[in-house]
């Protein structure tokens, strides 16, 4: 800087030096001028000498100024770098004095990061073990309070069987000497009875040799076998009587060990739920029950085939008792020696048992612990209660005529029938249909109470099946989690602890797995997998998407659910777009056993209905027994109409619900307004076919509903053209009545008020009631056209046609002839069974004609049932006068005849499964002629 300073002042002093010298050089002048110029030059000179010392002396000046100015840069020079280098080496200083800090520092951080991680994880350390130490604590504490909660269980339950043992033992004893005492006075009456007996035979046989005797007739030796006859007949009588008093006891005999038991009305609602439970689940209470109740069955089977009749059809309400695919209990030694004993009941086991055990029980529980026993407090459970009581009173009231009525007046009827007197007669007769009528009486109290059971039965279980589907789903998606398994099921870090999750998850999913298998069997099963993977596939896609898990269980579709209100829920009746108007008609047929699927699954390869309408028209002129036939047909007409008319109910309820409402559903009602249109396209001829489309447009109607205007004029036109096609197929001796009523629907749908008093509007109302209306028409119109098409093909069927179609539907179902033995086993092993006694039989037949009168007046046999009482009196035809061929002995002809008598003579009655294959047809038939037997 000094330097520059220095060579700036340089250059001005040499540049106002020059300009000097320019000033002070000679111009030229004049001559005349130049004495006055050279004054003016010496002076000039004398100014420039002195300007000249001037300006040395500044220079000189400049010059010590500038060295004063060079002393005082160098100075400052020095002084500036003196000081750089001073501060140079302080900030020096500085920089390593902050470098050691900052390193001193780095160092402290990480020690202090050190010694948190230390000691957080030794926090964590004694955390775990903590953790550890609490839950092997609680786990002991767990395991503690469950030995000492099963040894005071097991304790209360050796008490319990102590306190049940001492009673068994008392009840033992008092049932003992009750009998010995029973049994003594019942051997001195036998005795007196037997003494006075053989008294009055000794002199019924002399009275009877001195007639004979004294008679002498040709015809003495005749009448003497067949009394002879007569009386070995009547020993034998006595004789299986005495044998069924023994081995299967008689009703009286029954019913009083049932009522030793003390289960009644008014001993169970006193009884605890405990204690009641471990009464009716003792061996002797189950087997005292199951015995009466079969009784009554079998009763009750001989009461309806001996007045021409049969029992309701409970067979599809039992089936839904029955448990699918369920091992059945290893037996007790008592009923395996019965069962060897008695190896032809084996195809009566296999049945359905009319009268459940477990549900006539269960009648006593509901009554007793309505509130343990139901989950429930709607209608379907009111009415179950008050169909159980009923039940029960049915019940205990026909067991107090059994004790009270004619056990005690028919105890031995074979055997002093012949001597009572007529007063006594018409005692036992009053009892008997006392008896009759109180049976009939329960067994309709039975089906009612049958049917709540069986409905609340499959609600119940259908809710137990969604609790068990949606705790398996829960499982899966909680292992899911847990194991962090991928889409195809795999996780590549499982450790210990995940694998024994995994195979925990497992063997629950099993146990819930045959709890659904014992409910529902195999559709519950395909519901539950269905269900499973659902899960699985919205937890891959949660996962996926990053979103968070949603509710993992899947709602579970059941064909028949009912809701505590006792309705339908909407998702039963509409099962699918296609089935939405069939839902009501499907329970139903579900319920009584004529779907396909039902059918398909059958033991028992049954005849087809057209098969069984041909065997019926064939048999129109067979009399008495056809009609008993059509008869047990339509025993089942009334349940069917009630349980019919309660689903329809319940599928219109449903339907109204759905169209009530913000935001109504019209899917249902556009399914009907299909199944309308597709019912009509059926009937109508092939060149209407294309008018019922035109006029009854769906997506007009479904745009219309969808837009909210409730637009009733364009449904109007749809109903009113329906019932105007309806009117055109029917016949037309029924046009004016129907107009009469389709014109009177119209007028009460057109003066429908606004709203009705329960909030429903009045297009709701009319469009389910006009509806309503059009398809019970549509359904009436296809039963007379379907009886149209039958009264058509009846002459023809009544012909070889008929036969030949029963021929080939026979041989389509089982096979060609060659076959036989393999596809008709029932047949085979009933010919087989009759094989080696036609010859013995038909000996004995021969005989009995042989020793009968030939004389028309004698005396006939009198007709004596099974038990010992008297049966009515009927007219039997003769083969000749009924117009049957007779047998002549011909070998097939013997042995059919034969067969057919030891299968109607049994003492069990017919069932399907143990009739031939041959004899499906007439099945009722036979079943009424074994009842007339």
């Amino acid at each position: 800087m000094l330097d520059q300073i220095n060579s700036f002042s340089i250059v001005s002093l040499q540049q106002f030096h020059d300009w000097l010298s320019c000033k002070a050089r000679k111009k030229p002048r004049s001559p005349s001028w130049s004495s006055q110029e050279e004054d003016y030059g010496q002076r000039l000179e004398a100014r420039l000498q002195a300007a000249e010392q001037k300006r040395l002396s500044l220079l000189a000046k400049a010059q010590n100024r500038l060295a004063k100015l060079d002393e005082l840069r160098q100075a400052a020079k020095n002084d500036v770098e003196m000081r750089f280098e001073k501060e140079k080496e302080e900030l020096e200083t500085r920089v390593e004095s902050r470098v050691r800090q900052a390193e001193e520092n780095r160092m402290r951080l990480l020690h202090a990061d050190m010694q948190r991680r230390a000691a957080l994880k030794e926090r964590t350390e004694r955390s775990l073990v903590q953790k550890a130490t609490s839950e092997s604590k609680y786990t002991e504490r767990v395991r503690s309070a469950i030995l000492a909660k099963r040894a005071a269980a097991e304790k209360k339950r050796l008490a319990l069987l102590e306190a049940e043992k001492r009673k068994a033992r008392a009840r033992l004893m008092h049932i003992r000497q009750a009998a010995m005492t029973v049994s003594s006075q019942r051997e001195a009456e036998r005795i007196k009875l037997k003494e006075h007996l053989d008294s009055k035979l000794q002199r019924a046989k002399r009275k009877r040799a001195e007639y004979l005797k004294q008679r002498g007739s040709p015809c003495s030796s005749a009448h003497a076998d067949y009394i002879k006859h007569a009386d070995f007949l009547s020993r034998k009588l006595a004789r299986c009587w005495r044998s069924f008093v023994k081995s299967r006891k008689t009703t009286l005999a029954l019913a009083q060990a049932y009522d030793a038991l003390g289960i009644n009305e008014k001993s169970v609602k006193s009884m605890p739920f405990e204690e009641l439970a471990m009464l009716m689940g003792s061996p002797t209470a189950l087997e005292a029950t199951k015995a009466l109740l079969d009784r009554f069955e079998r009763r009750l089977t001989l009461c309806q085939s001996a007045n021409s009749s049969s029992a309701e059809n409970i067979d599809h309400l039992l089936k839904r008792l029955a448990t699918p695919k369920r091992k059945a209990p290893p037996s007790r030694d008592g009923r395996t020696r019965v069962a060897a004993k008695r190896p032809a009941r084996t195809s009566e086991t296999s049945r359905l048992s009319r009268y459940s055990l477990r549900v006539v029980l269960c009648a006593y529980m509901i009554l007793a612990h309505p509130s343990a026993v139901l989950s429930g407090d709607g209608e379907q459970e009111q009415l179950l209660m008050e169909s159980a009581a009923n039940f029960v009173r049915e019940f205990e009231l026909l067991v107090k005529t059994i004790l009270e009525g004619p056990g005690r007046t028919s105890r031995q009827p074979s055997l002093d029938g012949a001597e009572s007197s007529s007063c006594q007669k018409s005692y036992d007769v009053a009892s008997q249909s006392k008896f009759k009528t109180q049976l009939v009486n329960f067994d309709k109290a039975w089906c009612t109470y049958l049917y709540g059971f069986v409905v609340w039965k499959v609600k119940d279980a259908r809710s137990l099946e969604g609790d068990l589907v949606r705790a398996a789903c829960k499982l899966e998606l909680s292992m899911m989690q847990t194991c962090k398994l991928t889409a195809d099921g795999q996780s590549h870090n499982l450790t210990h602890d995940m694998k024994a999750i995994q195979k925990q998850v497992s063997d629950d999913q099993k146990l819930l797995r045959e709890k659904v298998q014992h409910l529902s069997g195999d559709a519950g099963i395909e519901r539950m997998d269905s269900a499973l993977s659902d899960a699985r596939s919205k937890f891959f896609e949660a996962k996926e998407n990053g979103s968070p898990l949603a509710a993992p269980v899947a709602n579970v579709c059941t064909p028949l659910r009912i809701d505590s209100s006792g309705k339908l829920p909407p998702t039963e009746v509409n099962m699918n777009s296609k089935t939405d108007a069939e839902g009501s008609r499907s329970v139903v047929r579900s319920l009584f056993g004529a779907s396909g699927a039902s059918s398909s699954t059958s033991p028992v390869n049954l005849p087809t209905e057209n098969e069984q309408m041909v065997n019926e028209m064939l048999h129109e002129d067979g009399g008495a027994i056809a009609g008993n036939s059509n008869d047990a047909r339509t025993i089942e007409k009334d349940f069917q109409d009630k349980v019919r008319e309660t689903m329809e109910k319940a599928f219109w309820d449903v339907v109204t619900d759905s169209m009530r409402g913000d935001k109504p559903d019209y899917s249902q009602l556009i399914n009907l307004v299909k199944e309308v249109r597709d019912s009509l396209h059926d009937l109508a001829p092939k060149e209407w076919k294309e008018e019922i489309y035109e006029n009854i447009d769906l997506e007009i109607l479904s745009q219309v509903l969808e837009s909210g205007s409730q637009d009733t004029q364009y449904l109007g036109q749809i109903l009113q053209y329906s019932l105007d096609m309806v009117r055109k197929l029917s016949a037309a001796a029924k046009d004016d009545e129907m107009k009469a009523s389709h014109d009177k629907l119209l007028s009460e749908l057109a003066a429908s008020s606004e709203d009705t008093d329960n909030g429903v509007s009045s297009f709701v109302i009319a469009v389910i009631k006009g509806l309503r209306f059009t398809l019970e028409e549509i359904k009436q119109l296809q039963v007379e056209v379907s009886k149209a098409y039958v009264q058509l093909m009846q002459p023809t069927i009544k012909g070889s046609a008929g036969v030949e179609y029963l021929q080939k539907a026979f041989g389509d179902r089982y096979g060609p002839p060659a076959n036989a033995s393999a596809s008709l086993p029932v047949t085979l092993q009933w010919i087989s069974a009759s094989k080696s006694i036609v010859d013995g039989e038909w000996s004995e037949h021969l005989g009995s004609l042989s020793v009968l009168p030939a004389a028309n007046h004698a005396q006939p046999l009198v007709t004596v049932l099974r038990a010992g009482h008297g049966a009515p009196t009927a007219a039997v035809p003769s083969a000749g006068s009924s117009g049957l061929p007779e047998c002549k002995g011909e070998k097939v002809d013997k042995l059919v005849r034969v067969s057919l008598l030891q299968l109607i003579s049994g003492m069990e009655g017919l069932q399907l499964q143990s009739t031939p294959e041959s004899f499906h047809l007439n099945f009722l038939r036979l079943r009424a002629v074994q009842g007339q037997f």
